[in-house]
């Protein structure tokens, strides 16, 4: 559904995108994740042809970048990162108004408005001048200005930010309903939880595309599989026990627990616990460790910052 190759954006000397090259599948949610400068509004601005690349190439929905601006334009929806709202109407004539750019007609507009005002929590509030509203709620407005007209493409730029906790989960909930509508889904943020909630594939960039892939497989590459078993106490015993079971890799002790390397935690876990429990262990605890992902990012920036 989103096609790039060797996509790049130069202001003057300075470059914001370097030599991207991704595919997104149709029906899924691609969360870009990066420091602030890192690309990812730029990368976001061009998919939507709001700005022209310098280099390369990138097609959306099967159409063109640089030669299909206007009929790419009509089937996304965008939310950036100013919600550009006209603050002296109310929450129903801004929504009216961008439905009339994107050609839908009084009863389609209608119909769109209310759905939208109802489902993000601002029918209640939709005669009230924009002006009154919170950033929260000029956010929630803001995203269903970017959904009136059903596209097939979504471009996200922070959807959650300067949400309360509550509105933050509605907007989550409402973007994983949207993929189960079909829709796919350009998520650029700096939540890492929400990221690894929503997203099937994550891309981290600093400029350049430095690794993309599912958030499991993330964890895996840089982490690996590790399997936490906790025991009432650690015995000489126990220990020899793991060191005849080649397959238990890397075991590290930590008072009461050992964390041990498994590369098929299903099968392997069982022949741990045999192999500990003939050695006389009581075991209290047994759990496959996760890293979280935020610690696969600040890896993954650390290893670029490295590099560089």
């Amino acid at each position: 559904m989103i096609e790039t190759q060797n996509l790049t954006k130069t202001f003057d000397k300075f470059t914001a995108v370097e030599r991207l090259t991704l595919d997104v599948q149709a029906g899924e949610i691609f969360a870009f994740l990066g420091p602030n400068g890192a690309g990812k509004t730029t990368t976001m601005r061009m998919l939507a042809c709001l700005v022209a690349p310098t280099s390369g190439q990138a097609s959306v929905a099967g159409l063109r970048v640089g030669q299909d601006d206007d009929a790419i334009r009509a089937r996304i929806g965008i939310l950036t990162e100013a919600p550009g709202l006209y603050e002296k109407l109310n929450a129903v004539q801004n929504l009216d108004f961008f439905a009339r750019l994107y050609g839908l007609d009084a009863a389609q507009r209608e119909k769109q408005i209310k759905r939208y005002l109802e489902i993000l929590g601002l029918w209640e509030r939709r005669a009230e001048p924009v002006g009154n509203f919170s950033k929260g709620m000029k956010q929630k407005l803001s995203i269903a200005r970017a959904l009136l007209h059903e596209p097939q493409v979504v471009f996200l730029d922070e959807p959650t930010s300067a949400l309360d906790p509550e509105s933050a989960k509605v907007v989550r909930d409402f973007i994983a309903a949207l993929k189960g509508e079909g829709r796919t889904i350009f998520l650029c943020t700096h939540n890492l939880d929400e990221a690894d909630r929503l997203a099937d594939h994550i891309g981290v960039i600093k400029k350049r595309l430095i690794q993309v892939d599912t958030p499991e497989n993330l964890r895996r590459r840089l982490y690996g599989q590790r399997v936490l078993f906790r025991v009432r106490e650690i015995t000489d015993a126990q220990m020899d026990a793991l060191e005849g079971l080649a397959f238990a890799r890397d075991v590290q002790r930590n008072g009461a627990a050992l964390s041990i390397a498994l590369d098929d935690p299903p099968n392997m876990t069982p022949l741990v616990v045999n192999a500990l429990v003939a050695a006389g262990a009581a075991l209290q605890e047994v759990r496959q460790e996760r890293a979280t992902l935020e610690e696969v990012y600040l890896d993954l920036m650390g290893q670029e910052n490295t590099a560089q």
